[in-house]
């Protein structure tokens, strides 16, 4: 049975065909997205919750707890891990690989309804989700400037405007606004004065909710008339809020004024984020797992002259970090690399073969085989990527084979006096089944990666699928187009009018076959020389394989560095702002960084700050990110209680969710803190010894300096004092406790 005998005999079909292939994968790879690896993102759902002034104790018992405890139940939950701090905690929940993040939100959704009726009842607002991985790095950060409106407005401005908007931008998960907050009126009560007028906190307290409310006040009509009535029930700035008469004294009234500072300011003044020298609000973009990068920033990209339009002309809206260019010039680098590995392997055939018209056959073999594997890219859903390019580079030199295979035994058969048609047919129907098994078996070899499971798996699925389809579409090109141009396109065999290439061509195969022959008779003459060598070289692969460092992935260079800076546990922010400026100077000193954005406080922690480094071109840098990250470390000053950690970011991330200012993490687990409180400091001094390590993160297990107060219970009680309004007082005159809201 000859496979290829229907295609020789119909060439004008055999070419529609190869036309049909080049034109689906040419097509298919307009439409295939661009990614740096494929996608294996972990499904990852992050939980938020607030309660402004609990101490983090307070907010791991009563809400941490209560949310974990129902979190916990949810199906195909891997890893949970909480952190509390003061006033917020997030909840990071890691399901395992094959679960939908869709359905694993809707699972979120109800466990945090669940748990409604176990949550504190003062919190602002129910606890919300976001479906993100908080270890993957942001794709991209947004900076607002202005020289004539403050943070507050800024802020205002990104989180109103700016974060709604681009919320909707399909592939973006969240959106981060961090360097201010939102602008609000501060009111910071006088003890003396209250003590002089004998006034409350909660008496303050109290005046203000009443003096600020908005609520439905109905309408008033007769019979030709419809009015809508309204009322100065709702105060906006410092200056309303001011002559608030607390109570009439002595005839007189007591103003908010005469026993507070009141002003204009914002929610949380633990706040400040900056844009290389200047002081900026950020907009930090996280994707949703699953979602495109490079589509996401394009989506980004075309809403933002809309939004530039309608904001006021003095606000500057700039990229401080765009993850696309670094992606697309990799990209642009392996596809070169791709097109390079194939005129090479052009120009290697024809200068074996020595005539043009028979090194071009297996020429076009191997673009329509590599082409036409785009369509089965697309048709599986893959992007063009790192692995899934490495597949097609080393395809390169796979799908030649086969072409080459069929048109030497066809040449052979020429050669020995058969007509060029004749010859395809004998010539392919002796290796038409060989090809076919050769091929099968390449493709179960690549194949057998999906049967790995787990995160090896979903890594090497792209680029397994995509050189097992290269090789089939290869075999089928094998099979039609390269026999049917073999019987059209080669002359019978005349030897007098062979070329000086063909002639140097054979002269060189000559001299190949002589050698070969002669190291073949001298390693047979020397079995156990032979033997001995085969032993060693065996040795010596295990010797290096011992020695070799492993890891599984190597380190990227992604042109963006991630940095965090610590401060001592309990330093105020007024401490640690300069000790910021210190490092950011630093940092934007080094002549291979381009912009360095960041911000304190926040979510992170008044002694805590965010960095985010990019770097100049790599052509242009000269050194590695890990390079650079060696010399700011080596150059960056002593700042006594602050500790700067700086990490390329990677593509990939095992962190589990947990976002880490290392490339490694060592997690202690304990039923009881005080045990954590003892050990930590123990296992970070014995990691510190280790001359592999150059820095640790680590917690001292300490924390900040804490005032605890014990009531006695029986004196209060005496003097008619319960809990509740102690605990109340304590709330009005140490936290920023939101009183009233303003719409």
């Amino acid at each position: 049975m000859n496979l290829s005998a229907p295609f020789i005999a119909r060439p004008v079909a055999t070419m529609l065909l190869s036309l049909a292939i080049l034109l689906l994968g040419g097509v298919s790879f307009g439409l295939l997205p661009v990614s740096p690896l494929p996608n294996m993102d972990f499904p990852v759902i992050t939980v938020q919750a607030s309660l402004p002034g609990a101490s983090p104790e307070i907010m791991a018992s009563s809400v941490a707890t209560p949310l974990e405890r129902s979190l916990g139940s949810i199906a195909g939950v891997s890893q949970m891990t909480s952190r509390s701090s003061q006033g917020s905690t997030r909840i990071i929940i890691q399901f395992d690989l094959d679960r939908e993040i869709n359905g694993a939100a809707r699972d979120v959704q109800a466990a945090i309804n669940a748990a409604r009726n176990l949550l504190p009842s003062g919190m602002r607002s129910m606890p919300t989700y976001r479906k993100i991985n908080p270890s993957q790095a942001p794709i991209m950060v947004l900076s607002l400037t202005s020289e004539v409106l403050d943070k507050a407005e800024l802020y205002d401005i990104g989180s109103t405007i700016l974060a709604q908007k681009l919320s909707q931008v399909s592939g973006v998960g969240e959106i981060q606004v961090g360097g201010s907050s939102l602008p609000a009126v501060r009111i910071e009560l006088q003890p003396q004065q209250l003590e002089q007028y004998g006034v409350s906190l909660d008496e303050v307290r109290q005046t203000i909710a009443n003096g600020n409310v908005r609520r439905p006040k109905g309408m008033v009509e007769d019979a030709d008339r419809h009015w809508q009535v309204r009322a100065n029930d709702q105060l906006h700035e410092a200056a309303d809020y001011t002559p608030l008469i607390i109570r009439y004294q002595d005839g007189a009234a007591l103003r908010l004024g005469d026993v507070a500072k009141v002003r204009d300011s914002v929610e949380d003044r633990y706040n400040s984020g900056f844009f290389n020298n200047e002081q900026a609000v950020l907009l930090i973009v996280n994707r949703q797992a699953g979602a495109n990068i490079i589509e996401t920033i394009e989506g980004i990209r075309r809403e933002l002259p809309a939004l530039q339009a309608i904001m006021p002309g003095s606000v500057d809206l700039n990229i401080a970090m765009d993850r696309s260019p670094v992606i697309r010039a990799t990209l642009h680098e392996a596809e070169r690399t791709l097109l390079i590995a194939v005129a090479l392997v052009i120009v290697l055939v024809f200068l074996f073969l020595g005539s043009l018209r028979t090194a071009l056959i297996p020429a076009l073999a191997v673009p329509v085989s590599l082409v036409g594997t785009f369509a089965v890219m697309y048709l599986f859903g893959f992007s063009l990527n790192i692995l899934s390019l490495m597949a097609l580079i080393l395809a390169a030199g796979l799908v030649v084979d086969d072409a080459i295979v069929v048109l030497e035994n066809i040449a052979r058969h020429i050669d020995d006096g058969m007509s060029p048609l004749k010859a395809a047919y004998v010539g392919t129907r002796e290796v038409g089944f060989t090809l076919l098994s050769m091929n099968l078996s390449l493709v179960v070899v690549f194949v057998s990666i999906l049967y790995m499971g787990g995160i090896v798996e979903r890594l090497f699925r792209e680029f397994s699928i995509t050189l097992a389809a290269a090789i089939l579409v290869s075999l089928l090109v094998s099979l039609t187009l390269t026999p049917m141009l073999c019987a059209r396109w080669l002359k019978p065999h005349q030897p007098a009018q062979e070329g000086r290439l063909q002639r140097w061509s054979h002269q060189a195969h000559q001299w190949l076959l002589r050698h070969y022959d002669r190291s073949l008779s001298w390693a047979l003459r020397h079995r156990r020389i032979t033997l001995l060598s085969l032993l060693a070289t065996i040795a010596l692969n295990v010797v290096l394989y011992v020695q070799v460092p492993k890891t599984f992935l190597p380190q990227q260079d992604t042109g963006q560095l991630t940095g965090f800076i610590r401060g001592d546990d309990g330093l105020s922010f007024q401490v640690m702002q300069p000790k910021m400026e210190v490092f950011r100077k630093a940092v934007l000193a080094d002549p291979a960084v381009e912009s360095v954005a960041g911000f304190i406080g926040g979510q992170g922690g008044i002694n805590n700050a965010f960095m985010i480094v990019r770097l100049k071109p790599l052509s242009e840098r000269k050194i590695s990110a890990q390079k650079v990250i060696e010399r700011i470390r080596k150059n960056q000053p002593k700042v006594p209680g602050g500790r700067m950690f700086l990490m390329a970011d990677q593509d990939l991330q095992f962190g589990g969710g947990r976002q880490s200012s290392s490339a490694y993490s060592y997690t202690l687990l304990a039923s009881d803190l005080n045990d954590l409180r003892t050990w930590v400091p123990r296992v970070t001094q014995a990691l510190s010894a280790l001359p592999e390590l150059t820095s640790i993160d680590a917690n001292d297990g300490e924390g900040a300096q804490q005032i605890s107060l014990k009531i006695d219970r029986d004196a209060a009680k005496r003097l008619g004092i319960d809990m509740s309004t102690v605990t109340t007082l304590l709330n009005n005159a140490f936290s920023q406790r939101q009183i009233s809201t303003i719409y």
